[in-house]
């Protein structure tokens, strides 16, 4: 069962607009965009759709979701998949995502090494016995940057009518606001982290004394973790099993930023070949006395690209130039367009990455495109 069902059933009554379990994900994605993390996880990920709106995140490059019950994390896991569109324009990040079935009450070397932990609804269903070894696991082992811990506010209850005694039949307990402060302080304190507490689903006007409907605390670490003490807690072992990873084609993939390249730099090619043949075309027909001999082989067709584009082929000093039937056009003319230089980083990187994918002049110093295709259309 969805833990997040029962409640949507009490909540729902109170109209959160929107629905309060989204405020609580907008909430983390607010915080990855004020602290972009590169490495972050999920306790208690559930069906996976926090961990699907974070995969979106520029800065996050490591993903990984861990929950006790491996059949939930299993029926929504698929989206946390590559899409095609991700193979044909690979990101400039790379990006990994990892699902791991066991509990939080148990440390594993593969939570090492995370900035952001977030523990969304989780430590209310924990039995007595693992929220006694959460903190430890949590603070003491993985030591990210930043945790974020929501759990419902009790104090807010009273003010969801039909409850009886706790949100979702699985909570062990609800704390209320001085409950919840005094675990998180303690727990801050102990483990030399600072905290502080905001909260999701506003009270109805009038009744603001019972605070938010669900309480956040917000744990920042005060000092680094030195590597000797993490490395004086890694367990030999792992106690996890992975039951999903997935690896995203990126242009730090040599691979991957090769067919990138070789595309921008086929395109931005075809762009300065179309601008060259359209001057020519134009000083034809200003010389051409008779208006019925013109021509229209090599009308340009800059209408197909952006203005931007544009704009670049007529601000950049272009040497290229035309020989019969081929175009030359010199490889550092190439690389000086912002996309090509971004990708390449250096002239000679691109020098490599375009060897023997596209046809270069006999010197290897410029790009060879054959005009014989447009005299054919035409």
């Amino acid at each position: 069962m969805d833990k997040n069902f029962q409640e949507q059933q009490f909540t729902g009554i109170t109209k959160f607009t929107p629905p309060l379990y989204q405020q609580r994900y907008q909430f983390v994605k607010d915080l990855v965009g004020k602290y972009r993390p590169k490495k972050v996880a999920d306790l208690g990920c559930a069906d996976c759709t926090l961990l699907w709106m974070l995969k979106f995140c520029s800065c996050i490059e490591v993903l990984a979701g861990l929950d006790i019950c491996a059949s939930v994390m299993k029926e929504k896991m698929h989206r946390l998949s590559p899409l095609p569109g991700d193979y044909l324009q690979p990101a400039e990040r790379s990006l990994t995502v990892t699902l791991h079935h066991g509990s939080v009450a148990h440390k594993d070397p593969c939570m090492l090494g995370f900035d952001l932990v977030t523990c969304i609804e989780l430590i209310e269903h924990l039995e007595q016995s693992e929220l006694k070894k959460f903190p430890e696991v949590v603070f003491g082992f993985m030591a990210p940057s930043i945790v974020v811990i929501s759990t419902p506010n009790s104090d807010f209850n009273p003010l969801l009518p039909g409850m009886t005694l706790f949100r979702h039949p699985d909570h062990k307990f609800e704390w209320n606001r001085a409950q919840f402060q005094s675990w998180a302080l303690e727990t801050a304190r102990r483990y030399d982290y600072s905290v502080e507490f905001t909260g999701v689903g506003h009270p109805p006007a009038g009744m603001e004394n019972v605070g938010f409907c669900t309480q956040i605390g917000v744990f920042v670490r005060k000092h680094p973790q030195t590597s000797e003490s993490a490395q004086s807690e890694k367990p030999t072992e792992a106690v996890y099993k992975t039951v999903f990873k997935a690896v995203y084609p990126s242009l730090k993939d040599e691979k991957y930023l090769q067919n990138a390249v070789v595309s921008e730099v086929i395109f931005t090619g075809q762009i300065i070949k179309q601008s060259l043949l359209g001057c020519l075309m134009s000083e034809h027909e200003e010389y051409n006395d008779d208006p019925t001999d013109r021509k229209s082989k090599f009308q340009p067709s800059m209408n197909c690209f952006s203005e931007d584009l544009g704009k670049l082929v007529a601000e950049k000093s272009l040497e290229p130039f035309v020989n019969g039937n081929v175009v030359y056009i010199p490889l550092t003319t190439i690389f000086s367009f912002p996309k090509v230089n971004r990708l390449c980083g250096t002239f000679e990187k691109l020098c490599k990455l375009i060897a023997g994918k596209v046809t270069l002049s006999s010197d290897g110093s410029a790009v060879v495109f054959n005009t014989e295709h447009e005299n054919e259309e035409n």
